[in-house]
């Protein structure tokens, strides 16, 4: 993601979402309770257009989705997206595919990883959502379901069909988009949709602690073994891995993170890697080189 920026400055206020930040840890809650954070289009946007700007503003080291009241995310609304949908032309229809796509996209190539902090349901899209993040980290309330074919739609939907195999296997993924069941919480974790399961009432605690503990380390490294994560997750063979990894390792030597690390050990005191980092350019006219490829 290029760190450049034009004219517009950050956005102020995001009507779907709240956003807190601290000491690099964003939390993104979908703040719809009273729909189970259903998705409207003006959800989908706001999600794709945040992780843009804290994308490119590279203060953010690792955040955490979640969803306000009893559950995650209930997957798209009834009304405001199924029920809408049916007006829409195919190429209406194809831009709004497109624009849920850009919104996985953009949790997966985000340059810091991200925690999904699941609890009640997370069903078709919101499934998807966590998907998506780098980690699942689930409370023992949570049910998993991709419901999709249970209303006339593809599996296929939001890259799930991508996502689901290389996280559980083709058998499992099947099992899940084909029949639209829900997954209890153990069944999850056994089965490696989840990392871990939660005591109840710890999940909140959990996610950020997380979420910190990732924030501490490099923010180069952070971004460069995300991307090489997912680019070698098709990798033909390991000769293609990595030479794939050499010349991603050369952009992380040269950062000033590594000349941090090196001189916390010599001190014997613990890296300060926000200290290390060079001022991110606000607009393109200010723009310096920046470690971590766009």
């Amino acid at each position: 993601m290029s760190p450049f920026t034009g004219s517009t400055p950050r956005t102020a206020r995001w009507d779907h979402l709240r956003v807190d930040i601290d000491r690099g840890v964003a939390t993104v809650t979908l703040a719809r309770p009273a729909k189970l954070n259903a998705l409207t289009f003006g959800a989908y946007a706001d999600l794709r257009d945040l992780l843009a700007e804290l994308s490119r503003e590279r203060s953010v080291r690792a955040l955490v989705l979640d969803g306000e009241g009893r559950g995650f995310c209930s997957g798209g609304d009834v009304d405001e997206i199924i029920g809408a949908t049916l007006a829409l032309d195919t190429a209406q229809l194809l831009d709004f595919n497109r624009m849920t796509g850009q919104v996985v996209r953009a949790l997966r190539e985000c340059p810091f990883p991200v925690v999904a902090a699941l609890h009640g349901v997370a069903a078709g899209a919101g499934a998807v959502l966590a998907l998506a993040a780098d980690f699942r980290i689930a409370d023992p309330t949570t049910r998993f379901a991709f419901l999709f074919t249970r209303v006339g739609l593809s599996g296929g939907d939001m890259g799930a069909s991508w996502l689901l195999p290389r996280l559980t296997g083709l058998g499992f993924a099947s099992d899940m988009m084909l029949t639209g069941r829900f997954v209890a919480a153990d069944e999850a974790l056994a089965r490696g949709l989840v990392s871990r399961v939660t005591a109840p009432g710890e999940l909140a605690g959990a996610a950020l602690g997380l979420a910190a503990e990732v924030a501490a380390n490099s923010p180069v490294s952070l971004a460069l073994t995300k991307q090489v994560l997912q680019a070698n997750t098709d990798a033909p063979s390991l000769a293609a891995a990595l030479e794939r990894e050499a010349p991603v390792q050369v952009v992380a030597a040269h950062s000033p993170d590594v000349r941090e690390a090196v001189a916390a050990f010599r001190a014997r005191r613990a890296p300060d890697f926000a200290a290390a980092r060079p001022t991110e350019p606000q607009h393109a006219g200010d723009a310096v080189p920046s470690a971590t490829p766009s």
